[in-house]
Protein backbone atom coordinates (compact mmCIF):
# COMPACT_ATOMS: atom_id res chain seq x y z
CA UNK A 1 0.00 0.00 0.00
CA UNK A 2 1.29 3.33 -0.60
CA UNK A 3 0.17 6.79 0.75
CA UNK A 4 -0.84 9.19 -2.27
CA UNK A 5 -0.51 12.94 -2.30
CA UNK A 6 -1.12 15.76 -5.09
CA UNK A 7 3.27 16.60 -4.64
CA UNK A 8 6.00 15.00 -2.98
CA UNK A 9 9.01 16.97 -1.95
CA UNK A 10 12.37 15.77 -0.85
CA UNK A 11 14.16 17.45 1.16
CA UNK A 12 13.47 19.61 4.10
CA UNK A 13 16.37 22.05 3.95
CA UNK A 14 15.61 25.98 2.64
CA UNK A 15 14.84 24.51 -0.63
CA UNK A 16 12.04 22.10 0.44
CA UNK A 17 10.83 24.87 3.07
CA UNK A 18 10.18 27.14 0.62
CA UNK A 19 8.55 24.53 -1.88
CA UNK A 20 6.68 23.68 0.99
CA UNK A 21 5.53 27.54 1.52
CA UNK A 22 4.27 27.80 -1.81
CA UNK A 23 2.19 24.35 -1.84
CA UNK A 24 0.26 25.22 1.16
CA UNK A 25 -0.55 28.70 -0.62
CA UNK A 26 -1.83 26.57 -3.45
CA UNK A 27 -4.14 24.03 -1.14
CA UNK A 28 -2.81 20.41 -2.65
CA UNK A 29 -2.01 18.12 -0.32
CA UNK A 30 1.74 17.46 -0.03
CA UNK A 31 4.38 15.92 2.03
CA UNK A 32 8.05 16.75 2.64
CA UNK A 33 10.03 14.10 3.05
CA UNK A 34 13.67 13.97 4.60
CA UNK A 35 15.89 11.35 6.43
CA UNK A 36 17.73 13.13 9.13
CA UNK A 37 16.47 13.43 12.57
CA UNK A 38 15.62 17.25 12.51
CA UNK A 39 15.28 20.17 9.60
CA UNK A 40 17.80 21.79 8.48
CA UNK A 41 19.19 19.89 4.98
CA UNK A 42 22.87 20.45 4.20
CA UNK A 43 23.22 22.96 7.44
CA UNK A 44 23.54 19.72 9.42
CA UNK A 45 26.64 18.18 7.97
CA UNK A 46 28.87 22.26 8.78
CA UNK A 47 31.53 22.75 11.19
CA UNK A 48 30.58 24.38 14.38
CA UNK A 49 31.98 28.20 13.86
CA UNK A 50 30.11 28.20 10.70
CA UNK A 51 28.74 31.55 9.89
CA UNK A 52 26.51 32.25 6.39
CA UNK A 53 28.36 34.01 3.51
CA UNK A 54 25.79 36.17 2.81
CA UNK A 55 23.91 38.65 5.60
CA UNK A 56 21.10 38.43 7.31
CA UNK A 57 19.15 41.13 4.74
CA UNK A 58 19.46 38.02 2.48
CA UNK A 59 18.87 35.18 4.66
CA UNK A 60 15.18 34.48 5.17
CA UNK A 61 12.50 32.21 3.08
CA UNK A 62 9.69 33.30 1.78
CA UNK A 63 6.61 34.94 4.51
CA UNK A 64 9.48 34.75 7.42
CA UNK A 65 11.99 36.65 8.22
CA UNK A 66 14.91 35.62 9.93
CA UNK A 67 15.06 39.06 11.69
CA UNK A 68 18.41 41.35 13.03
CA UNK A 69 20.30 44.18 11.42
CA UNK A 70 23.07 42.99 8.79
CA UNK A 71 24.91 40.33 10.12
CA UNK A 72 25.87 37.06 9.32
CA UNK A 73 23.67 34.32 11.33
CA UNK A 74 25.56 31.43 12.99
CA UNK A 75 24.49 27.79 11.58
CA UNK A 76 22.48 27.39 14.49
CA UNK A 77 20.89 29.99 14.28
CA UNK A 78 19.96 28.92 10.76
CA UNK A 79 18.74 25.60 12.24
CA UNK A 80 16.37 27.29 14.78
CA UNK A 81 14.96 29.57 12.24
CA UNK A 82 14.64 26.87 9.57
CA UNK A 83 12.33 24.85 12.36
CA UNK A 84 10.25 28.32 13.56
CA UNK A 85 9.71 28.59 9.70
CA UNK A 86 8.15 24.78 9.25
CA UNK A 87 6.14 25.26 12.62
CA UNK A 88 4.82 29.09 11.48
CA UNK A 89 2.80 27.39 8.36
CA UNK A 90 2.92 23.92 9.66
CA UNK A 91 4.34 22.64 6.92
CA UNK A 92 3.94 18.42 6.47
CA UNK A 93 7.67 17.43 6.96
CA UNK A 94 7.91 13.99 7.87
CA UNK A 95 11.52 13.40 9.22
CA UNK A 96 13.98 9.58 9.33
CA UNK A 97 12.28 8.92 5.81
CA UNK A 98 15.39 8.26 4.05
CA UNK A 99 14.26 8.11 0.44
CA UNK A 100 15.55 5.41 -2.04
CA UNK A 101 13.93 4.94 -5.07
CA UNK A 102 11.79 7.24 -7.91
CA UNK A 103 10.28 5.49 -10.23
CA UNK A 104 7.00 6.16 -12.80
CA UNK A 105 4.00 4.72 -11.40
CA UNK A 106 1.34 4.97 -13.99
CA UNK A 107 1.05 8.80 -15.16
CA UNK A 108 2.53 10.03 -11.95
CA UNK A 109 5.34 8.98 -9.63
CA UNK A 110 6.19 6.50 -6.98
CA UNK A 111 8.84 7.30 -4.17
CA UNK A 112 10.40 4.62 -1.98
CA UNK A 113 12.00 4.92 1.40
CA UNK A 114 12.57 1.23 2.97
CA UNK A 115 9.60 -0.20 2.94
CA UNK A 116 7.31 2.87 2.75
CA UNK A 117 6.02 4.12 -0.71
CA UNK A 118 4.44 7.12 -1.73
CA UNK A 119 2.65 8.08 -4.62
CA UNK A 120 2.33 11.77 -6.78
CA UNK A 121 1.48 13.41 -9.81
CA UNK A 122 4.58 15.79 -8.80
CA UNK A 123 7.77 15.28 -7.10
CA UNK A 124 10.46 18.14 -6.71
CA UNK A 125 14.09 17.66 -5.76
CA UNK A 126 14.97 19.61 -3.14
CA UNK A 127 18.12 17.70 -2.17
CA UNK A 128 20.27 20.87 -2.65
CA UNK A 129 23.80 21.21 -3.58
CA UNK A 130 25.47 19.65 -1.18
CA UNK A 131 24.98 16.05 -0.94
CA UNK A 132 27.60 13.60 -1.58
CA UNK A 133 30.86 14.68 -0.50
CA UNK A 134 33.53 14.25 -3.34
CA UNK A 135 37.17 13.20 -2.78
CA UNK A 136 39.93 12.64 -5.47
CA UNK A 137 40.45 9.17 -6.26
CA UNK A 138 43.88 9.03 -4.89
CA UNK A 139 42.21 10.05 -1.35
CA UNK A 140 42.34 6.34 -0.48
CA UNK A 141 46.43 6.20 -0.59
CA UNK A 142 47.22 8.94 2.37
CA UNK A 143 48.95 7.02 5.00
CA UNK A 144 46.34 5.46 7.76
CA UNK A 145 49.02 8.27 10.22
CA UNK A 146 47.22 11.14 8.37
CA UNK A 147 43.38 12.13 9.80
CA UNK A 148 41.47 13.01 6.93
CA UNK A 149 37.71 14.27 6.81
CA UNK A 150 35.98 15.65 4.21
CA UNK A 151 34.71 19.00 5.13
CA UNK A 152 31.43 17.69 5.52
CA UNK A 153 32.81 15.91 8.66
CA UNK A 154 35.02 18.63 9.64
CA UNK A 155 32.77 20.34 12.76
CA UNK A 156 35.63 21.93 15.33
CA UNK A 157 39.88 21.44 15.53
CA UNK A 158 39.74 19.11 18.48
CA UNK A 159 38.95 16.59 16.32
CA UNK A 160 42.16 16.93 14.46
CA UNK A 161 45.36 15.61 15.70
CA UNK A 162 48.53 17.62 16.75
CA UNK A 163 50.49 18.97 13.75
CA UNK A 164 50.29 20.76 10.50
CA UNK A 165 46.68 20.57 8.76
CA UNK A 166 46.57 21.09 4.71
CA UNK A 167 43.20 22.09 3.04
CA UNK A 168 42.70 20.96 -0.08
CA UNK A 169 41.05 23.09 -1.97
CA UNK A 170 40.76 26.44 -1.73
CA UNK A 171 37.32 27.73 -2.25
CA UNK A 172 34.97 29.55 -0.05
CA UNK A 173 34.96 26.20 2.61
CA UNK A 174 38.71 25.84 2.12
CA UNK A 175 38.93 29.71 3.17
CA UNK A 176 36.54 29.70 6.13
CA UNK A 177 37.82 26.81 7.59
CA UNK A 178 41.46 27.54 7.00
CA UNK A 179 40.82 30.74 9.36
CA UNK A 180 38.97 28.57 11.97
CA UNK A 181 42.22 26.15 11.95
CA UNK A 182 44.27 29.14 12.39
CA UNK A 183 44.46 29.82 15.49
CA UNK A 184 45.38 25.81 16.73
CA UNK A 185 47.26 24.32 14.00
CA UNK A 186 49.53 25.25 11.45
CA UNK A 187 47.33 25.95 8.05
CA UNK A 188 48.76 25.02 4.12
CA UNK A 189 45.44 26.27 1.65
CA UNK A 190 46.07 24.09 -1.88
CA UNK A 191 44.78 25.14 -4.68
CA UNK A 192 44.57 28.19 -6.88
CA UNK A 193 43.05 31.42 -6.12
CA UNK A 194 39.26 31.53 -7.26
CA UNK A 195 39.48 35.42 -6.48
CA UNK A 196 37.32 37.70 -4.33
CA UNK A 197 34.52 40.16 -4.52
CA UNK A 198 35.97 43.37 -4.74
CA UNK A 199 34.42 44.62 -1.74
CA UNK A 200 34.08 43.33 2.30
CA UNK A 201 30.94 42.41 2.82
CA UNK A 202 31.78 42.54 6.63
CA UNK A 203 31.80 46.44 6.99
CA UNK A 204 29.94 49.21 5.47
CA UNK A 205 31.00 48.52 2.12
CA UNK A 206 28.83 45.44 2.75
CA UNK A 207 25.97 47.75 4.06
CA UNK A 208 25.91 49.90 1.25
CA UNK A 209 26.93 47.10 -1.85
CA UNK A 210 25.63 43.84 -0.73
CA UNK A 211 21.99 44.48 -1.77
CA UNK A 212 23.22 45.71 -4.77
CA UNK A 213 25.28 42.50 -5.77
CA UNK A 214 22.06 40.76 -4.69
CA UNK A 215 20.03 42.52 -7.48
CA UNK A 216 22.57 41.48 -9.78
CA UNK A 217 22.99 38.06 -9.08
CA UNK A 218 19.32 38.02 -9.31
CA UNK A 219 18.70 39.44 -12.55
CA UNK A 220 21.79 39.59 -14.46
CA UNK A 221 23.62 36.52 -13.25
CA UNK A 222 20.80 34.33 -14.87
CA UNK A 223 20.12 31.70 -17.73
CA UNK A 224 17.94 34.58 -19.27
CA UNK A 225 21.54 36.45 -19.98
CA UNK A 226 24.58 36.18 -22.25
CA UNK A 227 26.84 37.49 -18.81
CA UNK A 228 24.85 34.74 -16.99
CA UNK A 229 25.56 31.92 -19.09
CA UNK A 230 28.95 32.59 -19.25
CA UNK A 231 29.72 32.48 -15.56
CA UNK A 232 27.33 29.64 -15.16
CA UNK A 233 29.39 27.81 -17.38
CA UNK A 234 32.46 28.94 -16.14
CA UNK A 235 31.20 27.77 -12.49
CA UNK A 236 29.65 24.17 -13.29
CA UNK A 237 33.31 23.34 -15.07
CA UNK A 238 34.33 23.08 -11.65
CA UNK A 239 35.98 26.55 -11.43
CA UNK A 240 34.33 28.00 -8.20
CA UNK A 241 32.97 30.88 -6.68
CA UNK A 242 34.80 33.64 -5.75
CA UNK A 243 35.28 34.13 -2.33
CA UNK A 244 32.17 35.84 -0.48
CA UNK A 245 34.02 37.60 2.89
CA UNK A 246 37.48 36.07 3.67
CA UNK A 247 40.18 37.97 1.65
CA UNK A 248 43.43 37.22 0.92
CA UNK A 249 44.90 39.25 3.41
CA UNK A 250 42.64 38.08 5.94
CA UNK A 251 44.56 34.72 5.19
CA UNK A 252 48.23 36.18 4.94
CA UNK A 253 47.78 37.84 8.17
CA UNK A 254 45.94 34.53 10.15
CA UNK A 255 49.30 32.71 9.01
CA UNK A 256 47.60 30.46 6.44
CA UNK A 257 50.43 29.53 3.50
CA UNK A 258 49.14 28.90 0.26
CA UNK A 259 50.17 25.70 -1.54
CA UNK A 260 49.50 24.79 -5.32
CA UNK A 261 46.96 21.97 -6.02
CA UNK A 262 47.34 18.04 -4.60
CA UNK A 263 47.78 16.16 -8.05
CA UNK A 264 48.76 12.74 -6.27
CA UNK A 265 49.62 10.56 -3.24
CA UNK A 266 53.98 9.81 -2.74
CA UNK A 267 54.64 7.19 -0.22
CA UNK A 268 51.34 8.11 1.29
CA UNK A 269 52.04 11.60 1.84
CA UNK A 270 49.92 14.81 -0.50
CA UNK A 271 52.16 15.95 -3.54
CA UNK A 272 51.43 19.59 -4.78
CA UNK A 273 51.86 20.16 -8.85
CA UNK A 274 55.13 21.91 -7.71
CA UNK A 275 56.18 18.12 -7.34
CA UNK A 276 56.52 19.37 -3.49
CA UNK A 277 55.50 16.43 -1.00
CA UNK A 278 53.82 17.87 1.79
CA UNK A 279 54.33 16.68 5.81
CA UNK A 280 51.32 16.78 7.45
CA UNK A 281 49.06 15.25 10.36
CA UNK A 282 45.93 15.98 8.77
CA UNK A 283 43.92 16.66 5.52
CA UNK A 284 40.52 18.00 5.14
CA UNK A 285 39.04 17.42 1.77
CA UNK A 286 37.14 20.73 0.48
CA UNK A 287 36.56 19.24 -3.05
CA UNK A 288 32.61 19.77 -2.72
CA UNK A 289 30.03 17.45 -3.46
CA UNK A 290 28.28 15.35 -5.74
CA UNK A 291 24.23 15.85 -6.79
CA UNK A 292 23.86 12.33 -5.40
CA UNK A 293 21.03 11.32 -7.93
CA UNK A 294 22.00 7.58 -8.50
CA UNK A 295 18.57 6.58 -6.38
CA UNK A 296 16.33 8.02 -9.26
CA UNK A 297 14.84 5.46 -11.62
CA UNK A 298 13.52 7.18 -14.51
CA UNK A 299 13.39 5.90 -18.48
CA UNK A 300 15.62 8.36 -20.21
CA UNK A 301 17.43 10.63 -17.15
CA UNK A 302 20.78 10.77 -16.67
CA UNK A 303 21.37 11.06 -12.94
CA UNK A 304 24.91 10.59 -12.69
CA UNK A 305 25.39 14.58 -12.04
CA UNK A 306 23.29 17.80 -12.26
CA UNK A 307 19.77 16.77 -13.82
CA UNK A 308 18.95 19.11 -17.25
CA UNK A 309 16.23 21.49 -16.40
CA UNK A 310 14.08 24.46 -17.46
CA UNK A 311 13.57 26.96 -14.79
CA UNK A 312 13.89 23.59 -12.69
CA UNK A 313 11.63 21.54 -15.10
CA UNK A 314 13.58 18.58 -15.49
CA UNK A 315 13.77 17.98 -19.09
CA UNK A 316 12.22 15.35 -20.63
CA UNK A 317 10.48 14.50 -17.29
CA UNK A 318 6.55 16.02 -16.90
CA UNK A 319 6.04 16.26 -13.32
CA UNK A 320 9.08 16.34 -12.13
CA UNK A 321 11.01 19.36 -10.87
CA UNK A 322 14.44 20.16 -9.05
CA UNK A 323 15.28 22.98 -6.97
CA UNK A 324 18.48 24.18 -5.02
CA UNK A 325 21.15 23.12 -7.79
CA UNK A 326 24.12 25.20 -8.08
CA UNK A 327 23.57 28.09 -10.18
CA UNK A 328 19.83 26.40 -11.05
CA UNK A 329 18.44 29.53 -12.70
CA UNK A 330 20.80 32.79 -11.08
CA UNK A 331 23.94 32.84 -9.60
CA UNK A 332 22.34 32.81 -6.40
CA UNK A 333 19.55 29.51 -6.92
CA UNK A 334 21.09 27.71 -3.82
CA UNK A 335 21.12 29.91 -1.23
CA UNK A 336 19.31 30.60 1.38
CA UNK A 337 17.97 33.85 0.35
CA UNK A 338 17.52 32.70 -3.58
CA UNK A 339 15.92 29.48 -3.70
CA UNK A 340 12.76 31.20 -2.89
CA UNK A 341 12.43 32.97 -5.72
CA UNK A 342 13.06 29.07 -7.74
CA UNK A 343 10.28 27.73 -5.60
CA UNK A 344 7.77 30.31 -6.70
CA UNK A 345 8.35 29.92 -10.16
CA UNK A 346 8.55 25.83 -10.03
CA UNK A 347 5.41 25.72 -7.76
CA UNK A 348 3.54 28.51 -9.93
CA UNK A 349 3.88 25.77 -12.63
CA UNK A 350 2.58 22.73 -11.35
CA UNK A 351 -1.16 22.90 -12.33
CA UNK A 352 -0.12 24.17 -15.91
CA UNK A 353 1.67 20.74 -16.73
CA UNK A 354 0.93 18.33 -19.43
CA UNK A 355 -2.86 16.83 -19.12
CA UNK A 356 -1.05 13.02 -19.08
CA UNK A 357 0.88 14.21 -15.64
CA UNK A 358 -2.54 14.58 -13.48
CA UNK A 359 -2.13 11.81 -11.60
CA UNK A 360 -5.22 9.42 -11.87
CA UNK A 361 -4.44 8.07 -8.68
CA UNK A 362 -6.81 5.07 -7.77
CA UNK A 363 -7.85 6.39 -3.78
CA UNK A 364 -8.11 9.00 -2.27
CA UNK A 365 -5.15 11.46 -1.69
CA UNK A 366 -3.63 11.56 1.39
CA UNK A 367 -4.00 15.28 2.95
CA UNK A 368 -1.04 16.82 4.21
Amino acid sequence: MSEKFDTIVIGAGQAGLSAGYHLARRGKPFVILDGADRIGGSWLNRWDSLKLFTPSIRDSLPGLAIGGDYRFPTKDELLDYLERYVAAFELPVRLGVKVDGLFREGAGFRVTAGTQAFDAAHVILATGAHREPRTPDFADELSDEIVQLHSADYRKPGQLAPGPVLLVGAGNTGAEIAMDLAATHRVLLAGRMVGEIPFDTRSWQGRMLFPVMWWVWEHILTERTKPGRKVQARLLQGQGDPWIRQKEEDIQQAGVERTSRIVAIVDGRPQNEDGEVLTVANVIWCTGFEDGFAWIDLPGLDSSGRLASERGAVEGQPGLHVLGQHFEYMFNSHTVGGVGKDAAYVVSQLDHEPAAVAVAAAGPLAVG
